[in-house]
């Protein structure tokens, strides 16, 4: 695996989430959401009480922190999932991996972000490409960026961030671990 840029620059005490059980979050910004998580906290009617497989990981920091390109790439989609419970502003960007396309969504993001990082836009390593966005823009969750990884190219700056657990086996296949650019986090 080759060292890529840090997507968010994260302290050194972040704490990693288990989403499984029901009960209070911790309330410090600073945390990691988990990958192919089984999560019990999707109740909201965009999930349908179906969709409880993350396919993503989230980092969660205070809003307005800078959301930064691991890698050189372009932005090929940006938009807003306005439905609560679902990404607000998000972007999608296309990336040459190991001589492999490699596609990423960043979700939660400001509105701000989608101005700033408009389709077409080409990016070196580190650039940022958006910030954090408050709950009110960001579909109601507190600040974070879901990341995921996508190996075939989005239609659109859409992907189902949560699978059913029967779909969960085909979904690694099609949104792999993001920890792939993003590093040991946990």
């Amino acid at each position: 695996m080759s060292a890529f840029h840090p997507v968010l620059h994260l302290p050194p005490e972040v704490v990693v989430l288990d989403l499984t059980r029901p009960g209070p979050a911790p309330t410090t910004p600073w945390a990691i959401g988990r990958y192919d998580e089984e999560r019990c906290i999707y109740t909201q009617d965009l999930f349908g009480g179906l969709r409880t497989v993350h396919m993503g990981l989230d980092l969660g920091g205070p809003a307005g922190t800078a959301v930064h390109a691991f890698a050189a790439g372009e932005v090929i989609h940006a938009g807003t999932n306005p439905a609560p419970g679902d990404y607000g502003p998000t972007l999608v960007t296309a990336h040459e991996v190991d001589d492999a396309p490699l596609y990423v969504l960043l979700g939660h993001l400001s509105t701000a972000s989608l101005a700033h990082s408009p389709v077409g836009r080409r990016f070196a390593a580190g650039a940022v490409l958006g910030w954090l966005g408050l709950p009110a823009e960001n579909g109601g969750w507190p600040p974070h960026v879901h990341v995921q990884l996508a190996v075939e190219r989005p239609a659109t700056h859409d992907l189902p961030g949560a699978v059913a657990p029967a779909e969960r086996e085909a979904a690694r296949l099609r949104w792999p671990d993001p920890r792939r650019i993003l590093g040991p986090l946990y």
